[in-house]
């Protein structure tokens, strides 16, 4: 007689793994939690009209909008020319792009400093040939946003790229279609799903930057001081008001998650 087959024990169902995962969990969730059970919620809408949430979400909405036709001008043709180059340098260039996503970004707001301002390799001619002057203002909170945001775009649209077939290339050559007619017309509309998962990476990035806006921006009301910087400066004059402008944030975070869930929480 064959014996029984054994009934095999999920090894999800060992309480020497669910202890510290459901730690790992906690830890997560339960400053969240905190955060929305801490909120005045009656007078949530009061909170939010205050001058320092309003200012700061209007500037946040003007700047990461700025930021995302950038982000599509610039990164999209990038993304393309790293999918579909051999050359030895393309590897190099590809690790140039995504450093800012491991760099501190204190360290970007820093290096954008000595680039763009007034004693900068490029600030310091722009101010003294013409008077330009880039640093403390809403072009620089812009410049942060995009020196951020824009290698979260190319990451995700280079990949999409990737997965093309060289071939689509070559049946639009045969065609007829140059390069840039096949670029618009065939590979941007057969990536448009990672064009729109990148860009609402690069959004969520471009709205929640700290650290790189601080320093090469400042933090000017109604000019450089974006919806994380209203966050920091409203906990001392206003706690309430940055608990509501925290929960907003929040909102959005969680309606960026919801919007990828297919692609990338799988």
């Amino acid at each position: 007689m064959r014996a029984a087959p054994t009934r095999e024990r999920p090894t999800t169902g060992s309480w020497s793994l669910r202890v510290p995962a459901l730690i790992g969990i906690a830890f997560v969730v339960v400053p969240l939690l905190a955060l929305l059970a801490r909120t005045d919620w009656p007078q949530l809408g009061t909170h939010l009209s205050s001058p320092v949430v309003g200012q700061s979400l209007r500037l946040s909405a003007v700047t990461t909008s700025a930021t995302m036709v950038l982000v599509w001008l610039l990164g999209t043709p990038l993304a393309w020319l790293l999918a579909r180059s051999d050359h030895p340098l393309t590897a190099w260039a590809r690790a140039v792009i995504t450093v800012p996503l491991v760099l501190p970004p204190v360290v970007g707001g820093v290096a954008l400093l000595m680039a763009w301002g007034r004693r900068g390799v490029v600030g310091g001619p722009l101010e003294a040939w013409f008077g330009i002057t880039v640093p403390f203002t809403t072009v620089a909170v812009v410049m942060a946003e995009l020196f951020v945001a824009l290698p979260f775009y190319v990451v995700s649209v280079e990949g999409a790229m990737r997965g093309l077939d060289r071939r689509v290339d070559q049946v639009a050559a045969t065609l007829g279609a140059g390069p840039v007619r096949t670029f618009v017309h065939v590979v941007v509309p057969l990536v448009l799903p990672g064009i729109a998962a990148g860009s609402a990476l690069a959004w969520a990035r471009a709205l929640g930057e700290f650290g790189a806006t601080i320093t090469f921006a400042g933090s000017f009301p109604g000019r450089t001081q974006t919806a994380p910087l209203g966050v920091y400066a409203a906990l001392e004059q206003d706690p309430d008001a940055a608990l509501a402008l925290s929960v907003v944030m929040l909102a959005v975070s969680v309606l960026v998650l919801g919007g990828l869930r297919s692609r990338w929480l799988r």
